[in-house]
């Protein structure tokens, strides 16, 4: 299936790609090449979206729906953390109060540099 096919299954986005990563530890994670990939509980970019952090360009290569329960220590390292209990805790602290349901489902981008 190619990403315009795979983009047309997509429900419309909730949120705009300049709100994918706002964090400034987020940031200088994505610069750095540590992070790869973000979670929102929106679809906040399509496939082929350019994110601009800082004048470096991120091409947007996948969008798609992840429950909370199927994430894995490589989706960890994905978003900057070294296993999922990290990424977890990183999250429960940005949103106080914030249940962590297995069953939640997510929207996942993943994303890599532009190369000019």
């Amino acid at each position: 299936m190619s990403n315009n096919e795979t983009q047309n299954t997509l429900p419309p986005k909730t949120c705009s790609i300049e709100r994918l990563v706002t964090m400034p530890e987020d940031v200088k994670k994505v610069l750095e090449g540590k992070k790869t990939a973000t979670r929102r509980n929106g679809r906040y970019a399509d496939v082929g979206e350019i994110m601009v952090l800082e004048d470096k360009k991120f091409k947007v290569e996948r969008v798609y729906s992840q429950s909370l329960g199927e994430l894995t220590d490589e989706h960890a390292k994905q978003e900057g953390f070294e296993t999922v209990e990290d990424y977890k805790q990183s999250i429960l602290a940005y949103h106080p109060g914030m249940p962590w349901l297995p069953q939640m489902r997510v929207w996942v981008h993943e994303f890599s540099a532009v190369t000019e």
